[in-house]
């Protein structure tokens, strides 16, 4: 698998139109963050994108190790949650021209959810590396819930796609961060920026943790809370270890195997 790369170029009529759509956008996030502010500028213009590499608490390398496949269990409600999230060798283009911006090129990372053995999620999320700072940014999900007997897709599901007209109708979805390349204790973001489908947020509340779960002792770990202004109520934490990535998020754990479903 090659490397792929791609860096933002505009020019002056780019910055003009990118004021302006930027100045729709982001009204969503200050009257939703108020008291807290959440970073939604991330200088993006000035990375060089990769669909390899990463970071020590996520990773896009599609290779056996650690962080691929990453496998997560865990009991809610007398119920067997199971999550597999796999780097794939697939990469997507996301055209960023209504921000103007220009296209970069993502890696593919699936996302599986099973409850007590039955299918009720799957995600096909799109990443890419900023090479000068190796954080990682987040461009989008394709989702389909299974509920009930019933396929929900589309925006009703939470999927999204950065530079696309978001579901107000008046501002342009745009990329979010997942992992900054340097953790830093207190930092405040948003991972997504879809205004009226997906808002998460993410607010970095410890570090060096030693957690253990049933695939091992993890150290030097960060937990990060996660809100959203749509689910104001709502909180979820997760827990990553270096070296290794997410190793714990709200009540499903880091296993080495999945537990067998009873009949």
């Amino acid at each position: 698998m090659g490397e792929f790369r791609g860096v933002f170029k505009r020019g002056s009529l780019g910055l003009i139109v990118l004021s302006l759509l930027l100045a729709s956008s982001l009204s969503w996030a200050e009257s939703a963050s108020k008291h807290k502010q959440f970073t939604t500028d991330f200088d993006l213009e000035s990375c060089t994108f990769s669909v390899t590499g990463g970071n020590a608490y996520f990773s896009l390398d599609p290779a056996a190790g650690p962080m691929n496949p990453i496998l997560l269990e865990g009991v809610e409600d007398k119920e067997l949650v199971q999550v597999e999230i796999v780097v794939t060798n697939d990469t997507m283009p996301i055209d960023l021209g209504a921000l103007g911006l220009g296209v970069v090129v993502t890696r593919v990372v699936e996302e599986t959810e099973w409850i007590d053995g039955e299918l009720v999620e799957e995600s096909t999320n799109f990443f890419a590396r900023c090479e000068e700072t190796d954080s990682v940014y987040y461009f989008g999900e394709e989702v389909t819930i299974y509920e009930d007997g019933e396929i929900i897709t589309g925006a009703e599901a939470g999927a999204w796609i950065a530079g696309e007209l978001a579901e107000d109708g008046e501002s342009i979805n745009m990329p979010g961060l997942i992992m900054p390349g340097t953790f830093l204790l207190g930092a405040r973001y948003f991972q997504e920026v879809a205004p009226e489908v997906a808002l998460d947020q993410a607010d970095h509340v410890e570090m060096g943790l030693t957690v253990e779960t049933p695939a091992g002792i993890f150290n030097d770990s960060v937990r990060i809370q996660e809100t959203t202004p749509l689910e104001p109520s709502s909180k979820d934490i997760k827990i990553y270890a270096p070296g290794a990535g997410l190793i714990v998020d709200a009540v499903i754990e880091r296993v080495n195997e999945f537990s067998e479903v009873e009949p």
